[in-house]
């Protein structure tokens, strides 16, 4: 779904404002009657309401947000807006907003500030919940391969608690590890966090080993590799970027 045109972003903004007093409707009845409103035809109210439905918001009600900021991020959520994904590289502020993004929030009464801040939220909202369900999915595949690959006891310690500073233990007799999982469905491009945890014991264990992931759009492994605990020291503050693809080297860990 497409980020709709100017008229049907403003019906939308009409709805939202007019509905929690009047319901469906009177609201209708009052677009399709009042000169206020007549700016915009009743195929475009409709139009909007049926966006709404669609992107969620009117089951979502966020009072604390004015009207152009619910029908903004509804915009970013349900729109086909191919930037978002990446915003944090490419909207670095608010002179670098893309084309839709400038064209709806005009349309809606919000500056290009805050519109850049409306991105930036929302974006970080979605990036928290995508990273711990890409994390997750990373670590379970992680385990499946290790365990079909290695003769050695393997436990997703991660699971009993996050308090370990990694997320899979090695038991072996040649070659134990302490491994933190970091898992992407990017393609040239992964930003991770380390936690303070993992970081004191990315440095006082010698068994502490990152292992970084690169997931197929349905969670399937595509790539991975292992990254060297001196590279990351040397590379503080957080967060850290990898650029280029990953080298799939799932051959070494049939060998370890």
């Amino acid at each position: 779904m497409s980020v709709p045109p100017d008229p049907v972003l403003l019906a939308a903004a009409r709805w939202v404002e007019k509905l929690p007093a009047n319901g469906r409707a009177r609201c209708r009845s009052l677009f399709s009657t009042h000169v206020e409103y007549s700016d915009i035809s009743l195929t475009q109210y409709d139009a909007a309401y049926r966006w709404l439905q669609e992107a969620g918001i009117l089951d979502n009600a966020e009072q604390d947000l004015s009207v152009g900021q619910r029908v903004f991020r509804a915009v970013l959520l349900a729109g086909d807006v191919h930037w978002f994904p990446d915003a944090d590289l490419h909207v670095r502020g608010p002179t670098e907003l893309p084309i839709d993004a400038g064209r709806a929030a005009a349309a809606l009464g919000l500056s290009e500030l805050e519109a850049y801040q409306e991105i930036h939220t929302v974006r970080g909202k979605v990036d928290v919940a995508e990273r711990s369900r890409i994390g997750a999915a990373g670590e379970t595949a992680l385990m499946d391969l290790l365990s079909s690959s290695v003769s050695a006891k393997i436990e997703h310690v991660a699971a009993h608690s996050d308090g370990y500073g990694y997320d899979i233990a090695v038991h072996a007799d040649r070659r134990s590890l302490h491994i933190e999982a970091k898992a992407t469905t990017r393609r040239n491009r992964l930003t991770f966090f380390l936690s303070r945890r993992e970081y004191e014991v990315m440095r006082y264990d010698p068994l502490w080993q990152l292992v970084v992931l690169q997931l197929t759009d349905e969670l399937a492994v595509a790539a991975i590799a292992s990254v060297a605990s001196a590279w990351l020291a040397a590379r503080r503050p957080w967060p850290l970027r990898l650029l280029g693809d990953l080298q799939d080297r799932r051959s070494a860990w049939a060998g370890d």
